[in-house]
C-alpha cells in the first residue's frame, strides 16, 4: 500500500490521524517521523509535526519448487528415496532406467531410437536427434549468437562495427536543411530582409550558419542566451530529419555576435592575466558557458606565468586564472 502523509500539532497527534486514516491498529501499520514539532517565539508553534505511514505488508508466500514439490509428493505416496520410475504405459507397471541400459546404445553403435527401444524394453528412450537440436538451438539463443541460413555463427559486434563502418554523413543534405529552416524562421520571425549564409567544413563535418541584417538584437538575447537556443533547435531538426545516420555538429550565429564576443573574451582574458602576474593572486570570471570557457583557456595557455582551472557545475561553472 502507498505512503499516506499526515501533519499534527504532535507527533502523537499525527500518529493518530495517521492510524484514523488507514483504520488499522498501530501494531499493523509502519510509521515513519518525517518532521518534529517545532516550537517558535513565547511557545507558539512554528512547524507542524509530520509523519508517514501505510499498512504493514504481508510477506508472500514461498515459492516451492516445482521439483521439489513433485519429490516431497513421491515421498509422501511412498515412493520416495529410490530412483526414478516412469510407466510402460500397461495398467499399474513400472519399470526402473539402469546405468547398462542407459549405455546400451553406445556400446551397440547402431540406430539410437531402436537400440535403445530395444535395450529398455517398455519404450523407453533416450533423447532423440530432434531433442538434442531443440536444446542446441536453446544453447544458441541463450550464448546470443545469431545463426545465418548456411549455419555458419555471425557476430553481432561485428555487424554491428560493419554498419557504422559503412554509415556515411550527408552532409550537403544536412547543409540545405539548415538553411532551408533559418530562412523559413527569419520570415517568421518579420526579418524577411536578414540574409541566411550557410557552409559546410567536410574536412572537420561541421555545419556554419551566419544571420546577418539589421534589428536582429531579439534573436540574440542577454549574453548570447537566445541565440543558443535557436541554435539547439536548429541542431533538433537536423536529428529529427536525419534519422539514423551521423550528424554534422552545426553552428549559428547572428550578427557576428560570436566572433564579436570571442574578441572581446580574448582581451578581456589578457588583461586579468596581465593583473594575476601582476598582484599574484588569482581572479574568478563569472560564470560562463562551455564555449565562452574555451576561449579564455585558449588565450592563457598562449601566455606565460599563468594558468586556468574551471570550477562549479552547470550554470555556475566559471574560469579562475591563477599565477603559476
Amino acid at each position: 500500500m502507498e505512503w499516506v502523509v499526515i501533519s499534527g500539532r504532535s507527533v502523537e497527534e499525527a500518529k493518530e490521524i495517521a492510524l484514523d486514516r488507514l483504520g488499522v491498529d498501530e501494531s499493523d501499520a509502519e510509521i515513519e517521523v518525517v518532521q518534529e514539532p517545532q516550537r517558535g517565539l513565547f511557545g507558539r508553534l512554528r512547524v507542524e509535526a509530520q509523519v508517514r505511514a501505510r499498512v504493514r505488508p504481508t510477506a508472500p508466500r514461498p515459492k516451492i519448487d516445482r521439483r521439489d514439490r513433485r519429490r516431497r509428493d513421491r515421498r509422501r505416496r511412498g515412493g520416495g528415496g529410490g530412483p526414478r520410475e516412469r510407466g510402460n504405459g500397461g495398467e499399474g507397471g513400472t519399470t526402473t532406467a539402469s546405468a547398462d541400459q542407459a549405455a546400451a546404445p553406445a556400446a551397440a553403435g547402431g540406430d539410437t531410437a531402436d537400440s535403445t527401444a530395444a535395450a529398455s524394453g517398455d519404450g523407453q528412450q533416450q533423447p532423440s536427434k530432434k531433442r538434442r537440436k531443440r536444446r542446441s538451438r536453446s544453447k544458441r539463443r541463450r550464448s546470443g549468437t545469431p545463426r545465418t541460413a548456411e549455419g555458419a555463427t555471425v557476430s553481432e559486434t561485428t555487424q554491428s562495427t560493419e554498419q557504422a563502418t559503412t554509415a556515411t554523413i550527408d552532409l550537403e543534405g544536412q547543409r540545405a536543411a539548415v538553411e532551408s529552416f533559418l530562412t523559413g524562421f527569419v520570415e517568421a520571425f518579420g526579418r524577411p530582409d536578414a540574409t541566411v549564409t550557410v557552409t559546410a567544413d567536410e574536412a572537420e563535418q561541421t555545419i556554419d550558419a551566419a544571420v546577418d541584417g539589421p534589428e536582429l538584437g531579439l534573436l540574440v538575447g542577454p549574453k548570447g542566451a537566445t541565440l543558443q537556443a535557436l541554435q539547439e533547435l536548429v541542431r533538433s531538426v537536423v536529428q529529427r530529419r536525419f534519422v539514423g545516420q551521423p550528424h554534422a555538429r552545426v553552428r549559428v550565429d547572428v550578427a557576428s555576435y560570436r566572433a564579436r564576443r570571442k574578441a572581446a573574451l580574448e582581451r578581456f582574458a589578457r588583461e586579468v592575466a596581465e593583473s594575476v602576474k601582476e598582484t599574484g593572486v588569482a581572479k574568478a570570471l563569472d560564470p560562463m558557458g562551455a564555449a565562452d570557457r574555451k576561449v579564455v583557456h585558449d588565450v592563457i595557455n598562449e601566455i606565460d606565468g599563468v594558468t586556468t582551472v574551471s570550477e562549479g557545475q552547470d550554470e555556475n561553472r566559471r574560469v579562475i586564472i591563477r599565477p603559476v
